[in-house]
């Protein structure tokens, strides 16, 4: 499957049918690490708190590498 030079991509009707996605229907797009997820508008968040949906979207967003140590090492008053 090719995504169009307008980002466009056919949903097969099989998946159409199972997931119940009619023509119209609204969907929303949510990127989790590197898979891509479609779900029905309204349904994408049923069940999960907002610091979920927040965890969700920033797993795998990180740009520095630190140890639990470094890290812990930021949070400790250190005096001076």
């Amino acid at each position: 499957m090719r995504i169009t030079s307008k980002g466009q991509v056919t949903i097969p009707a099989e998946i159409r049918e199972r997931a119940g996605l009619q023509p119209g229907a609204e969907v929303e797009f949510f990127l989790d690490g590197h898979t891509v997820r479609i779900v029905r508008a309204g349904h994408a968040s049923k069940g999960l708190g907002r610091g979920e949906r927040a965890l969700r979207a920033l797993r795998s967003s990180a740009t520095v590498r630190m140890s639990t140590d470094e890290i812990m090492a930021l949070t400790r008053d250190t005096g001076e």
